[in-house]
């Protein structure tokens, strides 16, 4: 039951999230008076639906995302009223001149002001950028919960302790007869920041560990104390420790095991604060970007692993198969030493709902159609067209024809379709491993 429970609160919270993401769509769309005849959430065959003055609301089989239907998506084709030529033989500009034909036909009498392309650039900005920010909205909302809640450690660059020695017996806290830390020896201290190691510049904790990791034995630091930049000496001595990769994530073996071996090691833990809510967002919304960024790269490591015998990375893309199924175990099991209580399960499904819902705002933001980002990045090559025209007193160019894209449109929808089967099929036989 309890299994069952986590996969049900997160497709009801990844459904809620669409929804809500469409409203952002709809309320601004209804607000500029253009005509929407559609709010559907999912894809597919309808399951419900019930129409309200102008606009069928409904919800289809397929829970894969939603939209909205605005008439007048596409503007007319320059000098014809962008009717289609009987002429016409190329398939592709076949295509895209029925598209705009069956954009066109959704306008009626005394609809002609009410068509998206006629509204000015920063409503149709703002119109496709309310889904976006929707998300934005509920991961934030999210965050601020976990942050009053159970509160959002990170560690910092700045050391906040040092080993006193270095022990044989790594679980031994007795120093007596053994060497002092590489860290004691060095003259680090507590409230030290790392700027370097070994002439490797770091960011965070994450990247001091790995640098410290693969350093060699002995070893330049630069800290910063007391405002001003210091170089210190260790020599690292080699423990068994568990491997990380260069993000701070353990490296896993093919069984989804951390893989543990001998490493450099220099005696010193970081300093942890708690993010406030701003800060928070900021960081899934950089750790979000970096995966969004990555991601044909983080495709081909999902392929080698569904079809090969590498790990699944737990940082990696997932499809809603491997997110409720990540949902329903740790609501079942648990995770030794982190998730034990329902309170830190309930905790748990609010952090992947916010990851969720910060995904979906950073991946709707790809400046490429069909997506949100596309949309708003023709609106704005818009209104650089006509900036440029105003001030060079040039005649106003007409809006930018985003129905030209639709092959594009086409190949990159071709493509999300072909990375969610890959994700579900790599989340059913090589899921990934949490605990």
């Amino acid at each position: 039951m309890l299994y069952l429970l986590g996969v049900l609160v997160v497709f009801v919270g990844i459904a809620v999230s669409i929804a809500l993401h469409e409203i952002g769509h709809l309320v601004p769309a209804k607000l500029f008076k253009v005509r929407v005849t559609q709010y559907m959430v999912g894809f597919g065959p309808t399951l419900w639906s019930r129409t309200r003055g102008e606009t069928e609301y409904g919800v289809k089989a397929i829970p894969l995302g939603g939209y909205i239907r605005m008439i007048g998506m596409f503007p007319p084709r320059a000098g014809d009223g962008g009717r289609l030529r009987a002429s016409s033989s190329n398939p592709l500009h076949l295509m895209v001149e029925q598209a705009r034909e069956e954009s066109l036909e959704e306008v009626g009498p005394g609809d002609e002001d009410r068509v998206f392309y006629r509204l000015p650039v920063w409503k149709r900005i703002v119109v496709m950028s309310g889904g976006p920010l929707m998300n934005l909205a509920l991961s934030f909302g999210l965050v601020t919960m976990l942050v009053l809640g159970p509160g959002i450690p990170a560690a910092t660059s700045t050391i906040g302790q040092v080993s006193t020695c270095v022990n044989e017996d790594v679980t031994s806290e007795d120093c007596a007869g053994q060497p002092p830390s590489p860290a004691v020896a060095a003259g680090l201290q507590a409230g030290d920041t790392i700027v370097s190691v070994g002439g490797e510049r770091v960011q965070d904790w994450s990247d001091t560990m790995f640098a410290i990791q693969n350093a060699g034995g002995t070893t330049e630091f630069v800290i910063e104390r007391d405002g001003a930049e210091q170089t210190l000496t260790a020599d690292l001595v080699q423990r068994e420790r568990t491997l990380v990769e260069a993000d701070g994530t353990p490296v896993r073996d093919a069984d989804g095991e951390p893989v543990t071996g001998e490493v450099w090691f220099l005696g010193a833990s970081p300093e942890v604060v708690e993010l406030g809510p701003v800060a928070a967002t900021a960081d899934m919304f950089t750790g979000t970007a970096g995966i969004v960024l990555t991601l044909p790269q983080r495709m081909v490591d999902v392929a080698q692993a569904a079809f090969g015998t590498e790990a699944r990375d737990p940082n990696g893309p997932m499809s809603v198969v491997g997110v409720g199924r990540v949902a329903g175990e740790v609501t079942h099991d648990g995770l030794d030493g982190l998730v034990e209580t329902a309170q830190d399960r309930f905790w748990l499904l609010v952090s992947l709902l916010a990851s969720l819902n910060m995904a979906l705002f950073v991946f709707n933001l790809i400046p490429l159609l069909p997506l949100d980002g596309g949309h708003i990045a023709g609106a704005s090559w818009e209104g650089v067209k006509k900036t440029w025209a105003r001030v060079f007193r040039r005649p106003a160019p007409g809006p930018v024809d985003t129905a030209a894209a639709l092959p594009i449109a086409y190949a990159v929808a071709l493509g999300l379709l072909g990375m969610t089967v890959l994700l579900i099929y790599a989340d059913i036989v090589r899921p990934v491993q949490i605990g």
